[in-house]
């Protein structure tokens, strides 16, 4: 397997994006910073997601892709295209509902050629990457039952751990304020 990488391209307001190789959670503090530009580009006007060549994605990224489109229909009434010719990959993304959610493209011949960059890979913290798994966890949640009860404990024991976490802050924190 490749070590994933995101490149993007923009052509008069329509954003490509194409995921390549294992996209992981490690990817997603980048995705989710020019995902957050995109939608604030004034000239934005649609958004293309390709992953023709993508041979694995996990769950965190496939949330933040639920995500984009949820945003892009609620900001723009956009529906994104998601591009899947991999027959792994479009059945996890059917099982998902992403096709309740995306423009699903199972066979294309190749977009217009485009030059492509690399997203750069943005660092993040343990924290800001928790959260942002637990968000992602709760946006497949909400597409459709069968991921509300795939993911549900997992959200659980996110949230469980993020209020631990919470409450040890508090206590070192008042602790601090008495020394």
């Amino acid at each position: 397997m490749t070590a994933g990488k995101i490149q993007f391209a923009e052509n008069e307001g329509t954003y490509v994006l194409k995921f390549l190789g294992e996209i992981r959670l490690t990817l997603c503090s980048s995705l989710e910073s020019f995902l957050d530009n995109m939608f604030n580009d004034p000239d934005f006007s649609s958004v293309i997601i390709d992953l023709s060549e993508t041979s694995t994605i996990d769950s965190t990224s496939l949330g933040i892709l639920a995500k984009l489109s949820i945003q892009a229909k609620k900001r723009f009434n956009l529906v994104p295209i998601l591009i899947s010719t991999q027959d792994d990959i479009t059945r996890v993304l059917l099982s998902m509902g992403f096709d309740s959610v995306f423009v699903l493209v199972r066979e294309f011949e190749g977009l217009v050629k485009l030059p492509m960059n690399d997203l750069p890979c943005e660092g993040s913290t343990e924290p800001a990457t928790q959260e942002r798994v637990l968000n992602a966890h709760k946006v497949l949640m909400s597409l459709n039952e069968d991921n509300r009860k795939a993911f549900s404990e997992l959200v659980r024991q996110l949230e469980k751990g993020q209020t631990s976490r919470d409450k040890d802050k508090n206590k070192n924190g008042d602790d601090n304020s008495n020394s």
